[in-house]
């Protein structure tokens, strides 16, 4: 029914405000009582399908990735779609409008997305009040740093985040590889990447100490745009720093082999979807193999079907993550990537 009626449809228009069309719908919906439809048409619930990672229990491994519920606003009913976790952000320490419309681009031949948003959002303590209901499911918090914010700054920005959150969400996500925000992927590079996160790491424990809590979760998402060297550079960044896992991967500035027309693809900003399957998947098997399986990856890039998420997890991802494949392909792309790995191991 979505691709053959809805996708149609909602695909004649700005993609930008048939997002916040989409919020709209969701929560009148699920306000009227569709909440427990939605779970008994695309849930799979099953033991099997739970995963354990850094301490924290997933009731299975499908998740929704950063940049749909920037602001926190829709996470529980987003959850109802059979999600195993949500991610947030990303969030900013104050708020910010983004970049220019017009500023999200479907290229429909290609089933992907490009987009230049450029961290819009409300601020990460308008998320917070948004995070003080409960939760019906794992929260991650992918933070970044402001627009305005130089990168030799830019820890602040992130410590302001992480305090923030600390409370409200079960892992934390650094982005540091958005190609929107100018200048924002030099802190990729080794030494001030390990030196961001080597702070984080040290408010992490503090925190923990103060508020008689565990540690959180820290991950590190990466582009899928680095070289080999930088992959190895990558690992032992994971290694020295002692965070917990690497999300694999963001959006990509290549543009390879697009069918879209020639003002689509020259549109700035970053790439997903369909594009992006084969390299991400790619960036997983090498950080897996190289690093001997030494640390978690969540594996997200063009999961378009259940094929698509079997191949990063064979790749050596340990989750999997969905934005624009979603939006393809609409909800019941969760049900059948949780009932494809039951199948295997039923198999």
């Amino acid at each position: 029914m979505y691709k053959q009626l809805i996708r149609p449809l909602l695909f004649q228009f700005d993609p930008e405000g048939v997002h916040h069309f989409t919020f709209r719908a969701i929560r009148f919906l699920s306000s009227i009582g569709f909440a427990g439809i939605f779970r008994t048409i695309y849930s799979v619930n099953d033991p099997r399908l739970e995963r354990e990672l850094f301490g924290l229990k997933f009731k299975n491994p499908v998740g929704l990735a950063a940049g749909f519920d920037k602001d926190a606003k829709l996470y529980n009913e987003l959850s109802d779609f059979g999600f195993g976790f949500i991610e947030i952000g990303t969030l900013t320490p104050k708020p910010q409008d983004g970049n220019p419309k017009k500023r999200l681009f479907r290229l429909k031949k290609d089933q992907a997305i490009v987009n230049r948003m450029g961290f819009n959002n409300k601020g990460v303590f308008d998320a917070v009040e948004n995070l003080k209901k409960s939760h019906r499911v794992l929260i991650g918090g992918n933070i970044g740093k402001n627009k305005v914010t130089p990168n030799e700054l830019a820890a602040k920005d992130y410590l302001i985040c992480f305090d923030a959150l600390f409370d409200h969400v079960d892992y934390f996500v650094v982005n540091v590889s958005s190609p929107n925000t100018p200048g924002l992927r030099e802190l990729q590079d080794r030494k001030p990447l390990t030196a961001l996160l080597k702070e984080l790491k040290k408010e992490n424990t503090k925190l923990a100490k103060v508020k008689d809590r565990k540690e959180k979760p820290i991950l590190l998402k990466i582009a899928p745009d680095l070289t080999d060297d930088q992959l190895l550079d990558i690992i032992g960044i994971v290694k020295d720093t002692d965070i917990d896992g690497v999300i694999a991967t963001n959006t990509t500035i290549a543009r390879d082999n697009l069918k879209s027309d020639i003002l689509l693809k020259e549109e700035a900003g970053g790439l997903s979807g369909r594009p992006l399957t084969k390299r991400s998947t790619e960036v997983i098997r090498f950080l897996s193999q190289k690093s001997n399986k030494a640390f978690p990856i969540i594996g997200v890039g063009g999961i378009h079907s259940a094929e698509d998420a079997l191949e990063k997890l064979d790749a050596g991802a340990d989750l999997v993550q969905l934005y624009t494949g979603f939006i393809y392909e609409g909800p019941s792309l969760i049900k059948r990537i949780n009932k494809a790995i039951v199948n295997r191991i039923n198999d």
